[in-house]
């Protein structure tokens, strides 16, 4: 709708947000009339009109098979939308048009906004399967010939009120007549039988249902008054009821079609399994993230026996092999003390990788200076907790064979996320000025338990790949690359 307003028409973007907020309404428009609705602008030059949005009725047969956006129609072919552009006024007279064989019934009702008419809606009825009307197909249309004037007069769609159609109730789900004193005029089915889930007992005809709404509530205390003006109607308002362990959502639309409140309309919902499971899931995401928490909290026991058994071993090659193992298990406990502040299972790993970085150069001989550039982005936490153990022994690695007692040096992480959006890949850069490898080393085959947790993580439980080479000037280059989602 946006290209067509500002490529075919002289709408400016008030007059376009006032359109947006009227078709994220018209649904309902379109319920209760049966009926299809096109909503036609005047192009700039006034010659034309130009469709800029369509809507088929979720209770009646559809009108046009076909798509109209985007379509432009002469001025003058359709004599009622310039009637009803020109006069301000809603045009109903007129023959019904056949269209491959079915009467349709067209009406027109001008589009206006602070005293100016923006547009044309054309109401487009399906006469095929006309019978005498119910009660509530009554209902049904006195609503929406009283919506089609607010429309008229430029009272309709509220503004500040943008509806979310998808989660707010539809017309079938329930619907609620009410007078100008918020009695009960008529009631449908579906909109009896939440109301009874609720605990109601009796009819709802002839009854004040904001006065009914609240007494089948838990007593909330002043909340109760404001319940009672909600479901009165007195102002477009949302809410949720809850009483005898049942969940109804409502929604009021006051009805001024001749600028006086003459009744309004409650729409409304039965959400009490749509409740239920957003609570099961709050609580299943609570679980989660009390058992990560719980994990990260007994890893941390985990590294500190190690660290106090490093402590009082005697031989320095087990000391420094109970130190690796306190950095390992560390680094899995960062994973899981950030999965415990989500949400979800994923992590933003650049946090990780700040932080396995700065563990591990804690344990440099030398001076060296650890830094990262580039993103990683947001992990799944099946790659993140393995990508966290690789980059410590990587950088591990770097730290200590790299560099000599007391020497100054530089170690760099890099991540370059890439590739297409079924294919994406993080290629991780981790090099080191320090002395490089020595001659003949094949980091395929060497036995260092470090490099043997490396490719065991990287090319069985990531399916990436890992190399290692020396730098181009001066030092050690590994090279990681890491197929992971698409995701950002």
């Amino acid at each position: 709708m946006n290209d067509l307003v500002r490529q075919h028409t002289a709408l400016g973007d008030t007059d376009l947000e006032w359109l947006h907020l009227l078709v994220s309404e018209w649904q309902l428009l379109s319920d209760l009339s049966f009926a299809d609705l096109v909503l036609w602008v005047p192009t700039l030059d006034g010659t034309r009109y130009v469709s800029v949005a369509q809507m088929r009725p979720n209770t009646g047969p559809t009108s046009y098979q076909d798509d109209m956006v985007g379509h432009l129609v002469p001025r003058g072919r359709r004599p009622m939308l310039d009637a009803a552009l020109d006069e301000g006024r809603i045009v109903r007279e007129g023959d019904p048009e056949w269209r491959e064989e079915v009467p349709v019934r067209v009406e027109s009702i001008p589009v206006r906004r602070e005293g100016r008419v923006l547009g044309v809606i054309a109401r487009n009825t399906n006469l095929l399967t006309v019978r005498t009307p119910s009660r509530l197909e009554l209902t049904y249309l006195q609503s929406a010939s009283d919506l089609a004037q607010m429309i008229a007069a430029g009272s309709f769609p509220f503004p500040g009120q943008q509806v979310d159609m998808d989660a707010s109730p539809r017309v079938g789900d329930g619907l609620i007549r009410l007078d100008a004193d918020g009695i009960v005029q008529y009631a449908s089915p579906n909109a009896l039988s939440a109301y009874h889930r609720l605990g109601l007992a009796a009819d709802l005809v002839g009854h004040h249902l904001g006065k009914a709404t609240a007494e089948l509530a838990p007593s909330r205390g002043p909340v109760d008054e404001a319940l009672v003006k909600l479901a009165s109607g007195w102002a477009p308002r949302e809410t949720e009821v809850e009483g005898n362990d049942c969940v109804i959502q409502l929604r009021a639309i006051p009805l001024k079609p001749k600028g006086t409140r003459i009744g309004s309309l409650v729409l409304l919902r039965d959400v009490t399994e749509l409740r239920r499971r957003e609570r099961e899931l709050i609580t299943k995401d609570a679980t989660i993230r009390e058992i990560h928490h719980r994990v990260k909290n007994n890893l941390q026991t985990v590294a500190a026996l190690l660290r106090l058994q490093a402590r009082r071993i005697d031989s320095q090659r087990g000391r420094e092999a109970l130190e690796e193992a306190v950095r390992r298990v560390g680094s899995i406990a960062i994973v899981h003390e950030t999965l415990s502040q989500n949400l979800d299972e994923r992590v933003e790993f650049d946090e990780i990788a700040d932080r396995v970085l700065a563990m591990v150069a804690e344990i440099s001989p030398g001076k060296v200076t650890g830094r990262r550039t580039g993103r990683f982005g947001i992990l799944d936490a099946e790659v993140a907790t393995p990508l966290s153990m690789v980059l410590t022994e990587v950088l591990q690695n770097a730290l200590e064979h790299g560099f000599r007692e007391g020497e100054h040096g530089t170690v760099e992480v890099s991540a370059v996320r890439g590739g297409t959006s079924k294919d994406t890949r993080l290629l991780i850069t981790v090099q080191d000025d320090g002395v490089g490898l020595p001659e003949g080393f094949d980091p395929q085959r060497a036995g260092n338990l470090g490099l043997q947790i490396v490719r065991t993580l990287v090319e069985g439980e990531l399916g990436g790949s890992f190399d290692m080479k020396r730098a181009p000037e001066r030092g050690t280059q590994v090279l990681l690359d890491i197929p992971v989602s698409s995701q950002r």
